[in-house]
């Protein structure tokens, strides 16, 4: 990686090898987080299974990998609501965190989802999250009251988009 290096992000479907890879790996950082211990064996199946993202295709909604320069390095998936969308999958590697690939990811997202019409960007996450929530304020996400239910929402967020 070179001080030139750029961000730059694709579309993909779901069963790409490249979202494959980073969707596991996102999911093991998931899983090891929340349960303060390393995976278990079947576990990081079992949540990919119980939480999956192949509805982040068209028509439902779609999912980006971000790339810094040659190297693989995110992702960041949108779920298509009637004049919404919400954010998930939001994932830089470790390897390549710190470098502006949260910003980056935030911006394509955010763009695709004006293009298609959203008003605002809805997203949840969980209370361990710290440096995706601190993402999150720092782009214009402000704390919201509850729309969604499930096992990991703890904090809920959204950004008004403007045309």
């Amino acid at each position: 990686m070179t001080a030139r290096s750029t961000w730059a992000t694709t579309a993909v479907q779901p069963d790409h090898p490249d979202a494959v890879l980073l969707l596991r790996e996102y999911m093991t950082e998931m899983v090891v987080r929340y349960h303060r211990r390393p995976a278990r064996p079947g576990e990081v199946d079992a949540a990919l299974a119980e939480m999956p993202s192949d509805d982040l295709t068209a028509p439902s909604g779609l999912l980006l990998l971000a790339h810094l320069g040659d190297d693989l390095a995110g992702c960041a998936g949108l779920r298509w609501q009637p004049g919404w969308a919400e954010l998930t999958r939001v994932f830089i590697r470790p390897g390549q965190r710190g470098a502006g690939g949260g910003a980056a990811l935030l911006a394509a997202v955010e763009e695709r989802a004006r293009a298609a019409g959203a008003d605002r960007i809805r997203l949840d996450t969980r209370h361990d999250l710290v440096e995706a929530r601190a993402l999150y304020a720092r782009h214009g996400y402000a704390e919201i009251p509850a729309y969604s239910r499930g096992p990991y929402a703890e904090h809920w967020f959204e950004k008004r988009l403007h045309a």
